[in-house]
């Protein structure tokens, strides 16, 4: 029987609920699903997907006008939907920044959207603020940062960066806009431009600087640049990166807080992958200074194991959030907020807010920070193995070593191989790799050079993972170079 049929087993028109049977029985399934998937995920391919017209054959069409029972949509789920994607939550998931989530979180998750919590105002759900409140102070605290500090979940680095930027821009420029400068390491990540691109300011207002021998911004090029720049500009904002996408590099965070504090620059930490590596000794080494920051970017989807979205924006100052943020219309003077009782949508873009808290608490709740210090420290351990086992391939050269949990790296035929020839084998290695869904990689540029990258983030990984992935990509590079081109 269907989520609305009545006892005759004809549907019910004039509701929308379900029977606490259907419900149950219907939640059980969805939950086995689930369980399937966490169950299988090591045995399916890593990268699977269809080409548009197919998928327009499978999911395509009108909508229907009489309802279909849930049994037939979780069947069509199940044969349509779920073998339709690459696993980004794979042990093998090797590609761009990996995101792997957790049960813990999935079911936070489901309790958050089967409640239908409303997490905007502190009147329409003070748990869910509380939780905010408490999960973004742990972050605060983890960092170093301030007891003004504070922030707010967004839905992941873009809407944080860009988040960033605005109070950036309000802090440092005011209504002085049009010569404004921000300032980036060239291997920045895109939603970085993207925010300051939504914000108004031309491209010719986004300089960036160059990057040392470990690929961290250069400070004296910065510095340099912001005196040339002062002549004419106005210099307001550094973006540092900690934890390069393509490299995993972290810049200089010290060094810049010193920078930026001597000329009045405002300090954005892009630490949406890198961020959660304070958890570990080793990244709270390379992270010092990330608590002088002005406001800094994470991700819980990534190095915390949260199932999407969840991102975060703190900011040293908790108070400029709600400056920036805060509008009172005449429709929402009845759930006006107060400074203890913290309306989470006057202190970011949305009003419309989903409890994401709640999911990110669950599971620091659960599994503990030791636990989370261990998967973490064991993902920087694994991108280490695999620079070993890469390094030790002669025609294997290692562009980037592992800082955090990401090696760059392009197989090399032979000496005599010229870049060119070094790009098209390396990109059929990575479209080899893809089509036999074993693995997956991803290529970048670093400084011009065509390289593929392995980013160890997953909790799941394990060195047999990484052993058969670096062997596969070795025995391809063999097969792609002893071909004819």
């Amino acid at each position: 029987m269907s989520q609305s049929a009545n006892a005759t087993g004809k549907m019910n028109e004039t509701t929308l609920q379900m029977s606490p049977s259907e419900m149950r029985r219907i939640g059980h399934s969805v939950v086995e699903s689930i369980v399937r998937h966490f169950e299988t995920l090591a045995e399916r391919p890593v990268v699977n997907w269809a080409e548009r017209d197919e998928m327009e054959r499978l999911l395509g069409g009108p909508p229907p006008e009489d309802g279909m029972p849930l049994d037939e949509l979780l069947d069509e789920f199940d044969q349509n939907v779920a073998p339709h994607m690459s696993h980004v939550d794979h042990p093998r998931m090797f590609g761009f920044i990996p995101g792997a989530g957790t049960f813990v979180g999935a079911m936070g998750d489901a309790l958050a959207a089967g409640y239908n919590i409303y997490a905007g105002t502190w009147i329409e759900s003070s748990a869910a603020q509380q939780l905010e409140l408490t999960v973004v102070d742990w972050f605060r605290r983890w960092l170093g940062m301030p007891e003004s500090a504070g922030g707010t979940l967004v839905s992941g680095g873009s809407v944080a960066n860009l988040t960033g930027l605005v109070l950036a821009r309000e802090a440092r420029l005011g209504d002085m806009r049009e010569d404004g400068v921000i300032y980036a390491s060239e291997l920045s990540h895109s939603s970085v431009d993207r925010a300051a691109r939504i914000l108004g300011f031309r491209p010719d207002q986004i300089r960036k600087v160059r990057t040392d021998d470990a690929y961290r911004l250069d400070v004296a090029a910065l510095d340099d640049a912001v005196a040339e720049d002062a002549r004419a500009r106005r210099p307001f904002c550094v973006v540092a990166t900690a934890g390069d996408t393509t490299t995993g590099s972290i810049d200089p965070l010290a060094e810049l807080a010193a920078l930026c504090e001597e000329r009045r620059l405002w300090m954005h930490v892009d630490a949406a992958y890198g961020g959660f590596a304070v958890l570990d000794p080793r990244g709270r080494a390379l992270l010092e200074g990330i608590e002088r920051a002005d406001s800094v970017t994470l991700d819980p989807h990534k190095w915390l194991y949260t199932p999407y979205e969840a991102g975060c924006i703190l900011a040293r100052d908790f108070q400029r959030l709600y400056d920036v943020f805060h509008i009172l219309p005449a429709y929402l003077v009845d759930v006006a907020g107060g400074p203890r009782n913290v309306n989470m949508c006057d202190h970011g873009i949305t009003l419309s807010r989903g409890c994401r808290a709640l999911k990110v608490w669950m599971a620091i709740k659960h599994f503990g920070l030791a636990r989370y210090r261990t998967v973490i420290g064991r993902s920087m351990d694994l991108a280490r193995y695999a620079q070993e086992l890469l390094e030790a391939n002669p025609n294997i050269e290692v562009v980037s070593p592992a800082v955090l949990s990401i090696v760059s790296f392009r197989y090399v035929p032979s000496r005599s191989s010229d870049d060119e020839t070094i790009e098209r084998v390396n990109g059929e290695i990575r479209r080899r790799l893809w089509e036999s869904g074993k693995a997956m990689i991803t290529s970048s540029r670093v400084r011009g050079r065509y390289v593929l990258r392995m980013a160890v983030v997953n909790h799941n990984t394990r060195r047999s993972d990484v052993e058969e992935t670096v062997r596969w990509i070795a025995e391809l590079g063999a097969a792609v170079s002893s071909a004819r081109p």
